[in-house]
């Protein structure tokens, strides 16, 4: 399941710049401004016709995205645990907030949304907090692959739950903890 129609919002398109990679979970594409990452799409997200300009030459939003592609490479070679990256994602404050609060979770660990709307401060804002993980734009480095369900179980993910289980699998077994268990 792909937001192909719903992609996250990104902005004035003519301040943005955008780069393709390959990855194990399939073909990313990554845009960034001047400030910093903006996205990380799924293959088929960003419409073939969107304006963005392909990144080239040596502007501070073609460095962003190279080093975004350096340390995405890294991370699916299981070298690096943790993105050390300017990012620039477009959202409200609460999802701004959400987001934030996602990128607190450690590599190879799980929180369920209950327990993300709790550090936000409401514990009954689940649903709310759903929905702003379902607006991340920035997929992988802001790592709403990492929250489950309440009773264990891999729910809702942009690019389907299957790559949802790949990165889990992937983050636990390089964090030692052994094959995810799956409710």
């Amino acid at each position: 399941m792909h937001r192909t129609n719903n992609i996250p919002p990104l902005g004035d398109h003519r301040a943005l710049v955008r780069a393709t990679m390959p990855a194990p979970v399939g073909e990313l594409t990554l845009i960034a401004s001047a400030r910093g990452l903006r996205a990380v799409l799924w293959h088929g997200e960003l419409p073939a016709d969107t304006d963005i300009a392909v990144a080239a030459g040596s502007g501070r939003a073609a460095s962003i995205l190279a080093e975004a592609v350096c340390q995405l490479e890294e991370y699916f070679a299981g070298t690096r645990t943790e993105f050390d990256l300017p990012l620039d994602p477009v959202g409200t404050e609460f999802q701004q907030a959400a987001w934030t609060e996602l990128r607190k979770i450690p590599f190879g660990e799980t929180i369920s949304y209950g327990e993300q709307a709790r550090r936000l401060g409401d514990a009954n804002k689940s649903r709310a907090v759903g929905a702003a993980n379902g607006r991340n734009p920035i997929s992988i480095i802001v790592p709403c692959h990492r929250v489950i369900g309440a009773n264990g179980s891999l729910t809702g993910f942009a690019a389907g739950v299957d790559i949802k289980h790949w990165l889990l699998q992937h983050e636990q077994r390089g964090a030692g903890q052994g094959q995810l268990t799956l409710v």
